[in-house]
């Protein structure tokens, strides 16, 4: 399983979450060009002293992304979605895509998705800040997949 973020823009979310993969044995693709600097002070302080654990593997761009890509499900988090979270089961070699925090992602990138996955929330809220998502998600995939850091089998 892996987590995948398409151009992310905000440091503080990526950062978390490079975070959130280091503290779970998850693997991060980050997909450029991101919306700030790599080495940005608000990435490093979100990421605190983690992001030497972090397992990230960076790419020039989606076409490159695509030409790397592992096999298994490419599923895409996304206000959008037709799939709910509850109900859904998840595989161990999912890549969990979550799209850019002003614009999701594009046309294209929902093409080669292989399902869209959503979250449901309360009428009159318009998403949930992404580094939560991911966390809600990732949190999910692993229970069902006995993917938690010395987890039984």
């Amino acid at each position: 399983m892996r987590i995948i973020l398409y151009q992310p823009d905000i440091p503080q979310n990526a950062g978390s979450i490079l975070r959130l993969g280091a503290c779970l044995g998850v693997g991060v693709d980050i997909i450029e060009p991101c919306g700030f600097l790599w080495d940005d002070r608000k990435l490093r302080r979100s990421g605190m002293d983690y992001m030497d654990l972090a397992q990230v593997t960076r790419h020039r761009s989606w076409v490159a992304y695509l030409e790397a890509r592992p096999p298994g499900r490419l599923v895409l988090l996304t206000t959008k979605g037709a799939v709910p979270l509850p109900g859904f089961a998840f595989r161990d070699d999912d890549g969990l895509l979550f799209g850019r925090e002003s614009v999701g992602v594009p046309a294209e990138v929902h093409a080669v998705a292989d399902l869209g996955l959503k979250v449901p929330i309360c009428d009159g809220a318009r998403s949930l800040n992404l580094a939560m998502t991911a966390a809600l998600v990732v949190g999910e995939a692993l229970r069902q997949t006995g993917g938690f850091p010395g987890a039984a089998p």
